[in-house]
């Protein structure tokens, strides 16, 4: 016998582009989010027996991220994506939870002979501002809010010694080396019970993001890192420290490896220890480390 375990669906790839006019001083600012959005709840037999009368079609679900856009305001992400899942628990009793993922491309403003442009914008870095919401009649609104793909390097201040040595190992110790990583922060929330309790105090939104982000790259930045193991884990301590509504402050943070290269061959040149000046950026494989780190 077979049963149906768990089941969500939805639109996912919805790419959405608002911009706000401020008519008073003839700024704009702008946003551009992608979105997805998967439902669950009574939609058993639309699997089971070909049951179509318990489905909201995707369509219809990309076209409701649009006009709630349109209603609500898409800043901070946090707030748009409770509106977003709470619509579709208030619209449609069968649906007892909607997942939502926002991720906000960033466009940053130019500035022109020192004085920021009232409407043009560039790309700066592949850098987004993420958020995940999960909205349901049993659990109320959880939110997880992160940061991807901050790109940082540092050129000396990271060393790597003292590690297990066996019969497998080949790894050098090193005092000084090359740090580089991709960061993928992510701090999860109290529950909130309504959309309203989100709405209260929305601003620790957006605090809470420049604090993160803050606080990652002065840690990165400053610490003598004996590992990224002790950096990544100062990083989860000064969050919680700042912002005291964040429960749990998690980093995944690959190490992007830059080799030394031997160019004695040639001339004679130095180029190892505390003479290398030229490297081999690696494309993989990497170190990969991870981590949560919770109140107590």
């Amino acid at each position: 016998m077979a049963r149906l375990a768990a089941a969500r669906y939805g639109k996912d790839n919805v790419r959405v582009y608002k911009v706000h006019k401020d008519e008073t001083t003839g700024t704009q600012s702008v946003t551009e989010m992608t979105v997805c959005c998967l439902l669950e709840g009574q939609i058993e037999t639309s699997y089971t027996e070909a049951d179509n009368s318990v489905v909201v079609a995707t369509d219809s679900i990309k076209n409701t991220i649009y006009i709630k856009a349109k209603e609500h305001p898409v800043n901070p992400p946090e707030l748009y994506a409770a509106h977003l899942g709470q619509h579709f628990l208030d619209k449609y009793p069968h649906i007892n939870a909607a997942n939502i993922k926002v991720i906000v491309h960033r466009w940053t403003r130019i500035n022109i002979d020192g004085k920021p442009h009232p409407h043009s914008f560039y790309r700066d870095g592949n850098e987004t501002r993420n958020v995940e919401a999960r909205v349901s009649r049993e659990a109320g609104i959880e939110l997880k809010s992160a940061i991807q793909g901050l790109s940082v390097l540092k050129s000396t201040g990271s060393a790597f010694h003292g590690f297990v040595r066996d019969e497998y190992t080949t790894l050098g110790e090193t005092w000084d080396r090359i740090l580089s990583t991709d960061v993928d922060a992510t701090w999860n929330w109290k529950t909130f019970a309504t959309v309203a309790d989100v709405e209260k105090g929305v601003e620790r939104f957006d605090q809470a993001f420049e604090v993160a982000r803050n606080i990652t790259l002065k840690t990165f930045a400053e610490d003598e890192s004996a590992s990224v193991q002790n950096t990544m884990y100062k990083m989860c301590e000064e969050i919680l420290e700042k912002a005291a509504e964040v429960e749990v402050v998690g980093y995944s943070l690959p190490n992007k490896h830059y080799f030394e290269i031997d160019l004695s061959w040639h001339k004679g040149y130095k180029n190892t220890g505390k003479d290398a000046e030229v490297y081999a950026p690696q494309s993989g494989p990497n170190g990969l480390i991870k981590c949560e780190v919770a109140r107590s």
